[in-house]
């Protein structure tokens, strides 16, 4: 189980990132390994598709970051990490929520040689949420080290302004450009704090923090599962859906209300005790319901 400290919710607040060594388990490592093989090779246990599938072997190209939005609603593997109460707990208690719900996961997978992913706050892409903000759990499935593209992130720029999403994100020729221009604006020099941890291992970071990774230059893979939360209390914004990544998670939008729907957005944890009515049996399926390679 996670446990946060005061002495974390100061940090995060004050750095916007919170590291921790040991979130998953070698078993479930290895578990979520296999999963990330069957994602990839289209191979969805559940019979439903993610929502964003932007990579699949055979067709996507061999120098680029795999990525898939939402795995934990295709594999039940992925479920029983991304839906976990003590991981929503920890979300909601650093970002000072009430409680967590899911916004999306990212299932990903940089092969050595694999090229970067643009930095970006998260933030940038949720203005059709309301409160537009998020933060995140970011776990390692590989040993990470500074050369083999880890996840990068500049301590304390979640205090800057959010800048509107630009630039290329998949692959950029420079990908520290947009955050190196917006800490210009700033009148700083940033300061990049490589995510170094054993797999199993990872990090929480605030929405608002400027993070991105750099090309695979190692030999090995460099695989994360990624769990982005909102607020339990979160409502869209129905005036800014065209925005960011509202035209994907707008299909979720309902005709009479602002609610999100606890089957696309499930609630994790909240204050009161809370969880989405039938989240246990996704997050906690019988070893017959979980696929296994």
């Amino acid at each position: 189980m996670i446990e946060v400290s005061p002495e974390q919710v100061a940090s995060f607040r004050k750095q916007g990132y919170v590291l921790n060594e040991s979130l998953i388990d070698a078993e479930t490592i290895d578990r979520a390994r296999h999963a990330f093989e069957r994602l990839f090779r289209g191979e969805f246990e559940r019979g439903v598709l993610p929502d964003e599938v932007n990579w699949q072997e055979g067709t996507g190209r061999a120098d680029m970051t795999r990525q898939i939005c939402n795995g934990w609603k295709g594999d039940r593997t992925i479920a029983a990490i991304v839906l976990r109460a003590d991981i929503g707990k920890a979300i909601a208690t650093l970002a000072g929520w009430p409680g967590s719900r899911i916004m999306q996961d990212n299932v990903i997978w940089k092969p050595p040689g694999a090229r970067a992913l643009g930095y970006h706050q998260d933030n940038a892409y949720i203005s059709w949420v309301s409160p537009s903000e998020m933060a995140s759990c970011w776990i390692a499935l590989d040993d990470t080290t500074a050369t083999g593209g880890t996840m990068e992130l500049v301590p304390g720029s979640h205090h800057w302004p959010v800048d509107p999403p630009s630039g290329e994100f998949h692959g950029p020729e420079d990908y520290r450009r947009m955050m190196a221009e917006a800490a210009g604006r700033q009148g700083l020099e940033p300061q990049i704090q490589h995510i170094v941890v054993p797999a199993g291992g990872g990090v929480f970071h605030h929405g608002g923090i400027w993070h991105g990774s750099g090309m695979n230059g190692g030999t090995t893979p460099r695989r994360a599962l990624v769990i982005h939360a909102i607020s339990s209390q979160a409502r869209f914004r129905r005036e800014n859906i065209a925005d960011g990544n509202g035209p994907v998670y707008g299909r979720y939008l309902r005709l009479d209300d602002d609610q999100m729907d606890e089957n696309h957005f499930p609630i994790l944890w909240t204050e009161d005790g809370r969880r989405t009515r039938g989240i246990e049996a996704m997050a906690n399926p019988s070893p017959g319901e979980t696929a296994r390679s």
